[in-house]
Protein backbone atom coordinates (compact mmCIF):
# COMPACT_ATOMS: atom_id res chain seq x y z
CA UNK A 1 0.00 0.00 0.00
CA UNK A 2 1.35 3.43 -0.97
CA UNK A 3 2.06 5.94 1.79
CA UNK A 4 0.32 9.31 1.71
CA UNK A 5 2.41 12.48 1.35
CA UNK A 6 1.90 13.16 5.06
CA UNK A 7 3.07 9.68 6.02
CA UNK A 8 6.03 9.93 3.66
CA UNK A 9 7.04 13.24 5.25
CA UNK A 10 6.76 11.81 8.73
CA UNK A 11 8.72 8.67 7.83
CA UNK A 12 11.78 10.70 6.82
CA UNK A 13 11.48 10.72 3.04
CA UNK A 14 10.70 14.24 1.94
CA UNK A 15 8.72 15.42 -1.04
CA UNK A 16 10.26 17.97 -3.37
CA UNK A 17 8.17 20.78 -1.91
CA UNK A 18 9.29 19.85 1.61
CA UNK A 19 12.93 19.90 0.53
CA UNK A 20 12.37 23.28 -1.15
CA UNK A 21 10.91 24.73 2.06
CA UNK A 22 13.86 23.31 4.03
CA UNK A 23 16.37 24.88 1.63
CA UNK A 24 14.61 28.26 1.67
CA UNK A 25 14.44 28.09 5.47
CA UNK A 26 18.13 27.19 5.71
CA UNK A 27 19.05 30.12 3.45
CA UNK A 28 17.07 32.50 5.67
CA UNK A 29 18.85 31.09 8.74
CA UNK A 30 22.20 31.63 7.04
CA UNK A 31 21.29 35.20 6.05
CA UNK A 32 20.15 35.90 9.62
CA UNK A 33 23.47 34.69 11.03
CA UNK A 34 25.56 36.48 8.38
CA UNK A 35 23.82 39.74 9.28
CA UNK A 36 25.57 39.59 12.67
CA UNK A 37 29.08 38.95 11.31
CA UNK A 38 31.32 42.00 10.88
CA UNK A 39 32.99 42.04 7.48
CA UNK A 40 30.18 40.13 5.81
CA UNK A 41 27.97 42.93 7.06
CA UNK A 42 29.70 46.19 6.18
CA UNK A 43 29.37 49.26 8.40
CA UNK A 44 28.73 46.79 11.21
CA UNK A 45 29.32 49.51 13.79
CA UNK A 46 26.24 51.28 12.37
CA UNK A 47 24.01 48.22 12.91
CA UNK A 48 20.90 49.60 14.58
CA UNK A 49 18.45 47.75 16.77
CA UNK A 50 15.53 48.51 14.45
CA UNK A 51 14.30 51.17 12.08
CA UNK A 52 15.36 52.58 8.77
CA UNK A 53 18.32 54.44 10.26
CA UNK A 54 20.54 51.37 10.51
CA UNK A 55 23.61 51.87 8.33
CA UNK A 56 24.77 48.25 8.23
CA UNK A 57 24.75 46.49 4.84
CA UNK A 58 24.71 42.71 4.45
CA UNK A 59 27.24 41.82 1.74
CA UNK A 60 27.63 45.58 1.25
CA UNK A 61 24.27 45.64 -0.53
CA UNK A 62 21.26 45.01 1.70
CA UNK A 63 20.36 47.28 4.62
CA UNK A 64 19.88 45.31 7.86
CA UNK A 65 19.27 45.86 11.58
CA UNK A 66 19.30 43.58 14.61
CA UNK A 67 15.53 43.14 14.37
CA UNK A 68 15.77 42.53 10.62
CA UNK A 69 18.36 39.76 11.22
CA UNK A 70 16.21 38.20 13.95
CA UNK A 71 13.24 38.17 11.55
CA UNK A 72 15.41 36.32 9.00
CA UNK A 73 16.35 33.78 11.68
CA UNK A 74 12.71 33.27 12.67
CA UNK A 75 11.64 32.99 9.03
CA UNK A 76 14.33 30.34 8.58
CA UNK A 77 13.20 28.35 11.61
CA UNK A 78 9.61 28.55 10.33
CA UNK A 79 10.68 27.15 6.95
CA UNK A 80 12.46 24.21 8.51
CA UNK A 81 9.62 23.45 10.92
CA UNK A 82 6.89 23.85 8.30
CA UNK A 83 8.75 21.51 5.94
CA UNK A 84 7.43 18.63 8.07
CA UNK A 85 4.46 18.10 5.78
CA UNK A 86 3.85 18.95 2.12
CA UNK A 87 0.83 21.12 2.96
CA UNK A 88 2.74 23.13 5.55
CA UNK A 89 5.72 23.46 3.19
CA UNK A 90 3.42 24.77 0.45
CA UNK A 91 1.79 27.22 2.86
CA UNK A 92 5.22 28.46 3.97
CA UNK A 93 6.41 29.02 0.41
CA UNK A 94 3.25 30.67 -0.87
CA UNK A 95 2.47 32.61 2.33
CA UNK A 96 6.10 33.65 2.76
CA UNK A 97 6.22 34.73 -0.87
CA UNK A 98 3.12 36.83 -0.33
CA UNK A 99 4.77 38.46 2.71
CA UNK A 100 7.77 39.36 0.58
CA UNK A 101 5.57 40.86 -2.12
CA UNK A 102 3.90 43.01 0.55
CA UNK A 103 7.38 44.06 1.75
CA UNK A 104 8.25 44.97 -1.83
CA UNK A 105 5.19 47.25 -2.09
CA UNK A 106 5.98 48.68 1.37
CA UNK A 107 9.52 49.42 0.19
CA UNK A 108 8.30 51.14 -2.94
CA UNK A 109 6.17 53.44 -0.80
CA UNK A 110 8.33 54.07 2.27
CA UNK A 111 12.00 53.25 1.60
CA UNK A 112 14.13 56.34 2.01
CA UNK A 113 11.37 58.42 3.58
CA UNK A 114 11.53 60.01 7.00
CA UNK A 115 8.26 58.66 8.33
CA UNK A 116 7.06 56.77 11.41
CA UNK A 117 5.67 54.19 8.97
CA UNK A 118 9.21 53.53 7.70
CA UNK A 119 10.30 51.13 10.44
CA UNK A 120 12.01 48.48 8.30
CA UNK A 121 15.56 49.08 7.11
CA UNK A 122 15.59 48.62 3.34
CA UNK A 123 17.09 50.16 0.27
CA UNK A 124 16.61 49.71 -3.48
CA UNK A 125 18.57 46.44 -3.44
CA UNK A 126 16.28 45.12 -0.70
CA UNK A 127 13.21 46.08 -2.73
CA UNK A 128 14.39 44.14 -5.78
CA UNK A 129 15.36 41.18 -3.59
CA UNK A 130 11.90 41.19 -1.96
CA UNK A 131 10.23 41.17 -5.37
CA UNK A 132 12.31 38.24 -6.62
CA UNK A 133 11.93 36.33 -3.32
CA UNK A 134 8.17 36.81 -3.40
CA UNK A 135 7.82 35.63 -6.99
CA UNK A 136 10.30 32.79 -6.48
CA UNK A 137 8.75 31.43 -3.30
CA UNK A 138 5.21 31.56 -4.70
CA UNK A 139 6.41 29.92 -7.92
CA UNK A 140 8.07 27.11 -5.96
CA UNK A 141 4.93 26.57 -3.90
CA UNK A 142 2.65 26.47 -6.94
CA UNK A 143 4.88 24.56 -9.37
CA UNK A 144 6.01 21.94 -6.89
CA UNK A 145 2.42 21.37 -5.78
CA UNK A 146 1.36 20.83 -9.39
CA UNK A 147 4.33 18.52 -9.98
CA UNK A 148 3.44 16.45 -6.91
CA UNK A 149 -0.20 16.21 -7.96
CA UNK A 150 0.77 15.27 -11.52
CA UNK A 151 3.15 12.57 -10.31
CA UNK A 152 0.56 11.16 -7.94
CA UNK A 153 -2.31 11.26 -10.38
CA UNK A 154 -3.59 7.92 -11.62
CA UNK A 155 -4.36 7.38 -15.26
CA UNK A 156 -8.03 7.31 -16.14
CA UNK A 157 -9.56 3.84 -16.32
CA UNK A 158 -10.19 2.60 -19.82
CA UNK A 159 -13.41 0.92 -20.45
Amino acid sequence: MAATNHQAGMAGSRTTIQRAAQVVGAVFLLVGVLGFIPGITTNYEALGLAGHGSGALLLGLFQVSVLHNIVHLLFGVAGILLARTPVQARNYLIGGGAVYLVLWVYGLIFAGQESPANFVPMNTNDNWLHLFLGIGMIALGVILTRTARGAGARPAARG
